[in-house]
């Protein structure tokens, strides 16, 4: 198949295109066709302007890119960078889809469980009783322009992702530092719920999910078993051998971050439903293991 994907330099992307590289042609849009190149090869073509592609003869579209949300203050302007950076490049896509005469079957577009916005009970795809916060708004405005390119010869498939656990990058390499030192430890109370997923089964799921033909809307991307904060941080303390006892207080979290505090603050049990309906078969259910797997090579 012949494959576009946007967000190639990325964590999840990397990782995407090692396995589609296999067996599909691979192009990859991007700010940085040099980047692209060094980090995935050359075995991909990297493009920077979408006019360089005819949509007629796309497959499928993977849809990545996008600001990382945890990582800058939300002040104002971060928050309009964040929406930018992924309402703009998915309207793109999208008008692109609906132009094609011939148009691609897939549209896989990222999103993330921050749909759901803080919850106390543990939720699927099926919940609809969101919490009105940035994040909501955030991915439901996302969700809204990708859905934008469903019709009868194109579907729609939209990846509502948790804590991507990986040794490369992302929440783990930026928790590492401080539990290496001894100073790490659960946030605030610790009683909020953790939704994770290891890379590998983000990169499984990814592939599982295009070859399945039937699959559409809202999926969820997490490990089926949840945890919450103070058994994450317990459990990657005694992963790394350091002890686990230092805590975070929510007042300090806020000073620091402001309203971003709110994702370490608040937690949500997301459960993946329709991928195990599918038959979907996760590698890595369990934190424990999945942490050993990623910490102890």
């Amino acid at each position: 198949m012949n494959i576009l994907i946007t967000g190639g330099t990325g964590l999840i992307g990397k990782e995407l295109i090692k396995f589609l590289n296999n067996h599909h042609n691979v192009t990859v849009f991007t700010r940085s066709i040099s980047k692209a190149y060094k980090l995935n090869g050359h075995q991909i073509n990297a493009v920077s302007d979408l006019n360089q592609l005819d949509f007629n003869q796309l497959d499928v579209v993977i849809n990545l890119a996008g600001e990382p949300i945890a990582d800058k203050r939300w002040t104002q302007q971060q928050k309009e960078k964040i929406e930018q950076s992924r309402f703009n490049i998915t309207q793109q896509l999208v008008d692109r889809i609906k132009q094609a005469d011939t148009p691609p079957h897939t549209f896989i577009s990222g999103s993330a469980i921050g749909f759901y916005g803080r919850q106390a009970q543990a939720v699927d795809e099926s919940w609809d009783n969101c919490h009105p916060e940035f994040s909501h708004y955030l991915c439901k405005k996302w969700e809204d322009i990708a859905n934008q390119a469903q019709s009868e010869r194109t579907r729609v498939c939209l990846l509502r992702t948790g804590i991507v656990l990986s040794d490369k990058g992302g929440a783990l390499k930026k928790m590492l530092p401080a539990f290496k030192l001894c100073l790490g430890g659960p946030i605030s109370h610790g009683e909020q719920m953790m939704s994770w997923i290891h890379i590998d089964d983000m990169v499984s799921a990814i592939l599982f999910i295009l070859n399945q033909a039937y699959l559409h809307g809202p999926i969820n991307l997490t490990a089926p078993n949840p945890v919450s904060n103070a058994c994450f941080s317990q459990t990657l303390a005694k992963t790394i051998r350091r002890p686990d006892f230092f805590t975070m207080p929510a007042k300090v979290l806020t000073l620091l971050f402001g309203e971003m505090a709110d994702l370490l603050l608040h937690g949500q049990a997301v459960k993946p439903t329709i991928l195990l309906n599918a038959g979907f078969r996760f590698h890595h259910q369990y934190i424990e293991e999945a942490l050993r797997n990623l910490l102890q090579k």
